[in-house]
């Protein structure tokens, strides 16, 4: 064999090897991405369960829905930094639902969201039973000075027993930090629990017609 061949064989092995530890390192890099993302996605559903553990422990001995609605929004603002919490619940037979803000440190210069939530967009919040945007809300009617509501980052969070509406959660906070569907995720996990509290304390549930 003339060493002009050996060199091109030399070559072509080197060029195959190059190859092949590209190939190598590319999915090592896809193994590694991939268990960086699982152990993410662990770590979240973690700390989701972390907090129904404390939100369903801090509800323990309540036994009355004013202390239910203060405990659970004090636990709430606690994992949701700088947000209202407003609970839009159903009242007595004629199921009108009526807000309960149980804020009392609120400052008397923020926004008020509940103060544009009229009583027919406050029904049709409830009877939709599903996590609603700022932007569902302008489409189901929600109105006020633009300059005033586009302060805001605002979601509502559904609060029902069997599928059938007790009432609602609204948070909203700065625009300037919005709300993630993360902390949506988080509140809704609690929900379930919350609503049944509520709805032992006898708040009365939306007719199925």
């Amino acid at each position: 064999m003339s060493q002009t061949e050996r060199q091109r064989r030399l070559r072509l092995l080197v060029r195959n090897l190059n190859k092949e530890r590209k190939r190598q390192a590319g999915k090592v890099d896809i193994l590694c991405n991939d268990l960086i993302g699982a152990q993410r996605e662990f770590l979240r559903r973690l700390n989701q369960i972390g907090f129904a553990a404390r939100f369903y422990k801090g509800l323990l001995g309540a036994a009355d829905l004013r202390t239910v609605v203060i405990q659970a929004g004090r636990l709430l603002r606690e994992e949701l930094q700088d947000t209202r919490v407003v609970f839009f619940l159903r009242q007595g037979e004629g199921g009108e639902t009526r807000a309960w803000d149980v804020d009392l440190a609120c400052d008397s210069q923020e926004v008020r969201l509940e103060e544009y939530v009229t009583p027919p967009l406050a029904a049709g919040i409830a009877r939709s039973n599903r996590v609603c945007t700022m932007e569902d809300l302008f489409g189901m009617g929600l109105e006020g000075n633009p300059q005033v509501l586009n302060r805001l980052s605002a979601a509502t969070v559904p609060l029902s027993d069997m599928g059938r509406s007790l009432g609602f959660l609204l948070l909203s906070r700065a625009a300037e930090h919005p709300l993630h569907t993360d902390e949506l995720e988080r509140v809704t996990l609690v929900t379930c629990g919350l609503s049944q509290a509520i709805r032992s304390c006898g708040v009365p549930l939306q007719s199925r017609q």
